[in-house]
């Protein structure tokens, strides 16, 4: 499989992943919503970072998220915002997933308009970077 089929699958794989969001959300579940909306945030980070970083850099959720800011964010091929919104959404997550504490409905809806800004954002880089040859 080639970088970019790889990357291709994961971005497919992030809009299931907010698609489950949307549907959780609608049946009242912000936990699962939370934890769907991450894990669309997660995987369009790895899709984005499939041509930039080694795989051992990115088997964790933390060696991830400091790969994409450091490969990503901190070189200035994306915006900082997209690294704020990555953090908080894994802080979120392991809100809903682990601490036996509930998310508010409002905050589940603003993190999935986060991660669907998010993906958006992802997207359109890899698309540019499809025809950038110094991506």
């Amino acid at each position: 499989m080639t970088q970019s089929q790889h990357a291709t699958q994961l971005m497919q794989k992030a809009a299931r992943a907010l698609a489950s969001a949307r549907l959780l959300l609608d049946a009242g579940d912000a936990d699962g919503a939370c934890n769907r909306a991450y894990y669309a945030m997660f995987d369009a980070a790895r899709a984005a970072l499939a041509s930039e970083a080694e795989p051992e850099a990115t088997r964790t959720h933390n060696g991830l998220i400091a790969a994409f800011g450091l490969r990503l964010i901190k070189t200035g091929r994306l915006p900082k915002e997209l690294g704020r919104m990555l953090n908080r959404a894994e802080e979120i997550r392991l809100l809903a997933d682990y601490t036996g504490g509930a998310v508010e409905p409002q905050d589940a809806r603003e993190l999935l308009s986060q991660a669907e800004a998010f993906v958006r954002a992802v997207r359109d880089y890899l698309k540019g970077a499809a025809t950038d040859p110094d991506v």
